[in-house]
């Protein structure tokens, strides 16, 4: 039997933005047209972990997120490439014949326009052009794809979350920004306002702008629900020192309302305000008032 010709698209991908998905989207037209397989070459640990362990970059999803967003762009299978010592310091002139050995039925790479590759970064994409089609690998460069008149790259991207500039965040994303995890017991503080919360332990490397947030729960079943969510470190009601938490009071819940020990997705929709600290309570309640009917125009909820 014969074995499906690959073609792999190769970056770190943090985030899967659209500039990402258009050189899987590459990859995969070509393996439509041949019958073959899309592959992904990604790398693990992000390559600033080693080539500048002082200031690595914060990712945008962990391992999970990001695997779950290339499958739904197309890719058939993932190869977590380790990005060791020994991977960084292949030359580059060889870096194409290492790629032949490692996956045999390799007939493409895609990459964007500024990948870069090989011992101190010095294989770019006009001299992975030249040096794999002499072993009969076609190479792919696909441009930036632009949001609003600007090149997206995670940089932006991680630069719109820490803002709060959701909006803009989504959008060079496709696909709503999301929190993972496992719900927690709060301190139900909530609840004596007036606005339960299912609590989320969730520590991001890149934290985005802490504030409150219209947002959707994806419950265990499937469904999402319409929320707002506080993120932050809820200075009104605590002292210094505590960890950030992402708390969710949903709207007008339509299925079973999620547990402690559940797992669950909040997809971030729009930021409403930044974290404030109020004098006391009362004033706090009154803003979660506001808060709330805010996010509910948001997701369509006012009864008019």
């Amino acid at each position: 039997m014969n074995t499906p010709s690959l073609h792999l698209a190769i970056g770190v991908f943090d985030g899967v933005h659209l500039g990402h998905r258009a050189v899987i989207h590459s990859a995969r037209e070509l393996a439509r047209q041949t019958n073959g397989k899309v592959g992904v070459l990604t790398f693990d640990p992000h390559p600033s972990r080693l080539l500048r362990p002082q200031a690595p970059t914060l990712l945008i999803f962990n391992r999970q997120q990001k695997d779950a967003r290339l499958i739904e762009a197309g890719a058939q299978f993932i190869h977590h490439q380790n990005f060791d010592s020994a991977h960084a310091a292949i030359p580059a002139e060889e870096f194409p014949q290492w790629l032949k050995n490692e996956f045999p039925s390799l007939r493409s790479i895609h990459i964007g326009k500024n990948f870069h590759y090989g011992q101190g970064r010095r294989g770019q994409s006009q001299t992975l052009k030249r040096d794999a089609e002499t072993l009969g690998l076609a190479v792919y460069v696909i441009d930036a794809v632009d949001c609003e008149n600007t090149p997206i790259s995670s940089s932006r991207i991680r630069q719109a979350l820490s803002e709060g500039n959701l909006t803009l965040a989504n959008q060079m994303l496709l696909r709503p920004y999301e929190a993972e995890g496992i719900l927690i017991q709060g301190r139900q503080l909530g609840r004596t306002l007036g606005y339960p919360t299912i609590n989320l332990d969730w520590n991001p490397e890149l934290k985005p702008a802490y504030g409150v947030y219209a947002v959707e729960c994806v419950t265990p079943e499937g469904t999402a629900e319409a929320g707002v969510a506080n993120w932050g470190l809820r200075p009104t009601v605590e002292n210094h020192g505590v960890k950030p938490l992402l708390e969710t009071h949903l709207l007008q819940p339509t299925g079973r309302i999620p547990v402690v020990g559940d797992s669950v997705r909040i997809r971030w929709l729009k930021r409403l305000r930044e974290e404030i600290k109020f004098p006391e309570t009362m004033a706090l309640k009154s803003q979660i008032a506001i808060d709330e009917n805010r996010a509910r125009e948001f997701h369509g909820l006012l009864v008019r």
